[in-house]
């Protein structure tokens, strides 16, 4: 497997993943400050020009969600057995996707949404206020303690861990939410993220 990704994106909660399942796989670097993944080569693996993208050999998975639950496959001990706590494991994950991860791209990516660059300036200024509310959420809907699903991990683990390590930049203050930075010690003690880190792949 070669799992394209770039530092300090969300990419990186893949490899925790994968490192956590004992699957081999080659880390392939994109970078962005040269504006690789725009290039006809990397829009023919991810013709969405974003990371990460998983290359399983000849199919090639993107979203982030859905290829950790390709992984969840090949390592069933990374997801609940109760169904009911699959499902909230499963909810977390939604929610990083569709609201946490879009709030933090508006301090860099307005031009998604809009063309008009006063647009995008007010978008970066609102960032501050609703990453604080989604840490908020996360704070008390999200982590059950010291995970997401208790002691156990699981998937959602290094997608709300990678988010995590984007809150300071994001203008919130951590100090405000004991439980994330709870989270973020236990993450940072594995070995997983330890490995990660010191492949450059997490800042």
């Amino acid at each position: 497997m070669r799992l394209y990704y770039a530092p300090g994106t969300i990419s990186v909660a893949v490899a925790i993943a994968l490192e956590e399942a004992g699957l081999d796989y080659t880390p392939v670097l994109v970078d962005f400050a040269t504006a690789q993944q725009t290039t006809p080569d990397y829009q023919q693996i991810n013709p969405k020009g974003r990371v990460p993208a998983l290359d399983l050999g000849g199919p090639i998975l993107t979203e982030t969600g859905a290829i950790l639950e390709y992984i969840g496959a090949q390592a069933p001990q990374l997801v609940p057995e109760d169904a009911v706590e699959a499902a909230r494991m499963r909810a977390v994950m939604f929610y990083l996707a569709s609201t946490m991860h879009v709030n933090h791209a508006h301090k860099m990516r307005g031009h998604r949404w809009a063309d008009r660059e006063d647009s995008w300036q007010d978008m970066a200024a609102k960032v501050p206020e609703t990453m604080t509310a989604s840490a908020a959420y996360v704070e008390d809907n999200c982590i059950t303690g010291p995970l997401v699903a208790g002691e156990a991990f699981s998937l959602a683990d290094p997608y709300l861990f990678v988010i995590c390590t984007w809150l300071e930049g994001d203008g919130v203050d951590v100090s405000r939410f004991a439980r994330i930075a709870a989270f973020r010690e236990a993450m940072e003690a594995r070995q997983s993220v330890k490995t990660v880190r010191e492949k450059g792949m997490l800042a």
